[in-house]
């Protein structure tokens, strides 16, 4: 078992300053521990350099005012402290962590609008998300909960409290013996994994569901350019569970997930067939371009 995250040696860039890994800390009454303020963003940094780094920092920055919170940093200055963090501890390959949260302050309640925003940036050495299922095709269960309407939640953010569901969808897959859980949206239709969206393939065609409740992931936007440069239909719309036993293959995208066959989704059954590692060798190249 690897060491546990607060005891680490390394360096984690918080609030502008670089501070040692085991001092990264924030009080027990920080805002963000008690009613979920806070967003983040995953990435990886290939030979040194991040995929999509401005791209995921203006994400930050936009989940950020969704959530009522201002940043008090730029694009550039995140970019500039990813860069920094990766140097300080000398990462040429890792995962970058970004949180930027509500800490603690003169209100303790609901609202907290005179608490300070703060940020910190992490990275460290991670392997395959699902480990052997990366090639080898991912076994998924699907989750008794739902992604919820877009009405009753900013769907289109990467808040941590939108995640509470996707942990125990998790955690009860991995009872089952499972990598993962397939989640369906408020109104049944196909959504996305637990943190990852999902791609499937039928006769030479790619279909996908329609992000309208969910994040329309980086690595998800970047993969149906790569397919559509390939001269792949794409079809962005509404599945219907019933519609699964057509489809031949299946996958799922994401920075931690990179690119991830699925070999089965409940009774499902799916093949790690030629378009999966077609679109898989594809983004392995992109990246590391």
């Amino acid at each position: 078992m690897s060491a546990p995250f607060d005891d680490r040696d390394g360096k984690i860039w918080m609030d502008g300053e670089m501070v040692d890994w085991r001092d990264a800390k924030v009080h027990v009454l920080t805002h963000a521990l008690h009613y979920a303020s806070a967003v983040f963003e995953g990435e990886r940094c290939y030979n040194g350099k991040i995929f999509k780094s401005r791209e995921h920092a203006e994400r930050l920055i936009a989940s950020a005012e969704a959530l009522d919170m201002k940043l008090p940093w730029t694009a550039d200055q995140i970019v500039a402290a990813k860069e920094e963090t990766l140097k300080a501890n000398g990462f040429e390959n890792a995962y970058v962590r970004v949180i930027a949260w509500r800490g603690s302050g003169p209100d303790m309640g609901v609202a907290a609008k005179n608490n300070p925003v703060r940020m910190a940036v992490c990275c460290w050495e991670w392997g395959n998300y699902y480990g052997d299922a990366k090639w080898q095709g991912a076994k998924l269960d699907i989750s008794k909960w739902k992604r919820p309407s877009p009405e009753t939640i900013p769907s289109h953010a990467k808040a941590a409290g939108l995640y509470m569901i996707c942990t125990m969808s998790k955690h009860a897959a991995e009872a089952k013996g499972c990598s993962d859980a397939m989640m369906y949206d408020y109104r049944g239709y196909v959504a996305e994994a637990t943190g990852a969206n999902i791609f499937f393939v039928k006769d030479g065609e790619v279909h996908t569901p329609l992000a309208d409740c969910f994040l329309n992931g980086l690595t998800r936007q970047t993969v149906i350019q790569l397919l559509k440069d390939k001269g792949v239909t794409v079809h962005e719309r509404h599945i219907m569970p019933d519609e699964l036993e057509s489809f031949q293959e299946c996958w799922l995208t994401g920075s931690a997930a990179e690119i991830t066959p699925v070999g089965q989704i409940g009774d499902w059954h799916f093949q790690v067939g030629p378009m999966t590692r077609e679109v898989s060798d594809a983004y392995e190249a992109l990246v590391r371009s």
